[in-house]
């Protein structure tokens, strides 16, 4: 097992811990300085910084976005690995081998389909799925953190006996961590928290609805917030931008913090990788 994943399997034990996503690594150097222990690569984020909408970047392009991230920054890093780019069991086991390889600490594999007409896996091959990712995992010898995702919230699939049958059965079929993405209503966390105990489970909270003080209370171990903070860059960056062509004034550019503070930011946690 490698350095960072016993750190993330230890983060995992007791306690709530948050684990923002970042979209590059100048963004994880900033949140890594800010003292969050772990981070989580996005998807949503990094296909906006390619300029493609998100679940649009390939499983090469990934992996180097996986290997980047993992030397610019030396805190657990969690991979959103989609559906690991392959329907198959065993073509999501070669994949799931070959991020394990990247330095990561986690990885989390979806349920999720990509198809309007039956958006979430057929309950037996998203089971398989999970246990060929685990033997992928146990065989790599790294000990990635392996999460467990219904997407079923997000996939127009709202149900939450459902979700949590899904969630109970990648339990059982060897994920570490359980994750349905969606889920708002604080009763519904709390009733995935007691099915899947005691594994861990990640709430993702991407808004105002939810605060750290309750999912914890709640049983939560893990909170993630997806692609929020790429959003907020982006909602930043069109309101200054718009001013500008709009209205031809810069009074947004001049609430930015400076270059000299900007340049702090990474001169403290310009940090290398490690095992």
């Amino acid at each position: 097992m490698t350095g960072r994943a016993a750190e993330f399997h230890r983060l995992h034990e007791s306690g709530c811990f948050v684990m923002p996503n970042p979209w590059d690594v100048g963004s994880a150097r900033i949140l890594v300085g800010l003292g969050f222990p772990a981070v989580a690569s996005t998807s949503a984020g990094l296909a906006w910084s390619l300029g493609r909408r998100d679940n649009e970047i390939s499983l090469d392009a990934v992996l180097a976005h996986l290997r980047t991230m993992a030397a610019g920054v030396d805190v657990p890093i969690n991979a959103d690995f989609e559906d690991a780019f392959a329907v198959e069991p065993e073509g999501v086991a070669a994949n799931v081998a070959a991020a394990a390889a990247t330095g990561i600490a986690g990885l989390s594999l979806e349920d999720s389909s990509g198809n309007p007409a039956e958006p979430l896996y057929e309950m037996g091959l998203a089971v398989e799925r999970i246990k060929a990712a685990r033997r992928a995992i146990d065989q790599s010898g790294t000990g990635v953190v392996l999460t467990g995702r219904s997407e079923g919230f997000i996939a127009g699939r709202p149900d939450l006996p459902k979700t949590i049958e899904r969630l109970v059965a990648y339990a059982d079929a060897g994920a570490d961590c359980l994750f349905a993405p969606g889920v708002r209503p604080l009763a519904d966390v709390t009733a995935i928290v007691r099915a899947v105990a005691p594994k861990p489970v990640n709430v993702l909270i991407g808004g105002d609805y939810l605060t750290l003080a309750q999912v914890r209370d709640a049983g939560v171990r893990r909170i993630s917030v997806g692609g929020a903070l790429a959003r907020a860059a982006i909602t930043g960056l069109l309101a200054a931008a718009t001013e500008i062509a709009e209205h031809g004034t810069f009074t947004a550019l001049g609430r930015t913090i400076s270059v000299p503070e900007t340049n702090r930011l990474f001169s403290q946690t310009a940090r290398h990788g490690r095992g």
